[in-house]
């Protein structure tokens, strides 16, 4: 996929961290500012509103340590999303948050913002299927 469309893949996982020095705010901001040219003030009303669509206004000012394993996973789908026309790979989230026993919080959070990228592919091994029901097949 990255080679077919690599303008618009936009990985999420484990080994693509948030940028350690910034905050949540910054780290999704960057890619509507540096690709589309878009002003700091469009990126924070545009990053706000994904934020506050997934119930985590509060985290906008937060760096990375200071994150939960739920808040760090969004941070890094609504960057993810940022991407035009995004193609959203999600490699193991269960990575990020091995201590959630289903995919409830997972669909939760991309159906918040199902509106922000065109496909999502989650990528996983095998024997992780039961953490995922019926979206297995």
């Amino acid at each position: 996929m990255t080679d077919a469309h690599p303008e618009q893949t936009a990985p999420v996982g484990a080994d693509v961290p948030l940028i350690s020095n910034q905050n949540v705010m910054m780290n999704i901001s960057l890619i509507k500012e540096y690709h589309e040219n878009w002003t700091k003030a469009q990126t924070q009303a545009f990053v706000s509103a994904g934020l506050e669509r997934l119930g985590l206004s509060h985290i906008a000012n937060r760096r990375n340590p200071a994150l939960t394993a739920e808040e760090r996973f969004c941070a890094m789908l609504l960057r993810a999303a940022m991407i035009r026309n995004a193609l959203i790979v999600i490699d193991r989230p269960f990575q990020i948050f091995p201590h959630l026993q289903d995919a409830t919080f997972l669909l939760g959070a991309l159906d918040g913002i199902s509106d922000l990228f065109m496909r999502c592919f989650i990528l996983d091994y095998c024997w992780m299927k039961d953490k995922y029901g019926a979206l297995c097949r």
